[in-house]
């Protein structure tokens, strides 16, 4: 089994809808180790040396978080900018973390259609997200199309939340498992709960 890291960002964990509720299955699922970051490094004192750690034990990492300000929450850009050092993440000797799958879990406050070239946002949120898949490519990780969730809010009052969490929960799971189809899934755009790909021959209940 593959052994699965989500790092969660959330700094307004008390006006979470969905998020929330994520966190919570991805604390429930054996193999999967989560950590709350705002909740450990209230102080954005971030332990360099745990942090390397953790990654070195893991073969999939996550990042969790809602889109703030069309990119990842301060404490996300902290992170990277102390623990993906030269030399460990990357250069020439820099290969820890080569071959390991990465992919952004977010939810979005606007709904898809903002996030186009003719949005009201400008721009596609797989866009917005380059400096994690340019980051992911640097470090030589695997990136993998995000699993995102547009118009968050709006998620449980019009029935979109139970799909994404359960959806959340079986990609948890397979990547896991390692019946998740990796190669199919860094050729979407986006993931959802209806386009989770499974390794052929595989079936997940």
């Amino acid at each position: 089994m593959a052994k699965v890291l989500v790092l969660f960002a959330h700094p307004g964990q008390r006006h979470s809808r969905v998020n929330i509720q994520m966190a919570g299955i991805a604390r429930s699922i054996d193999g999967v180790t989560f950590v709350d970051l705002y909740a450990e490094y209230p102080k954005l004192d971030i332990d360099i040396d745990l942090e390397q750690d953790r990654l070195l034990k893991h073969d999939v990492v996550i990042f969790q978080f809602p889109i703030y300000w069309y990119s990842t929450p301060s404490i996300l850009k902290e992170w990277q900018d102390l623990v993906l050092e030269y030399g460990f993440a990357y250069g020439h000797t820099g290969d820890k973390l080569a071959g390991k799958v990465f992919l952004p879990v977010v939810t979005a406050g606007g709904p898809d259609q903002a996030y186009s070239e003719q949005g009201s946002n400008h721009f596609r949120l797989r866009s917005l997200l380059s400096p994690l898949e340019q980051t992911a490519n640097l470090c030589r990780m695997r990136f993998i199309a995000p699993y995102a969730l547009f118009a968050a809010h709006d998620a449980g009052p019009d029935g979109r939340a139970e799909p994404h969490l359960q959806g959340y929960k079986r990609l948890l799971e397979t990547l896991r498992d390692e019946t998740f189809d990796i190669d199919a899934a860094r050729r979407l755009e986006l993931l959802s709960a209806d386009t989770l790909p499974l390794r052929e021959g595989t079936t997940h209940e």
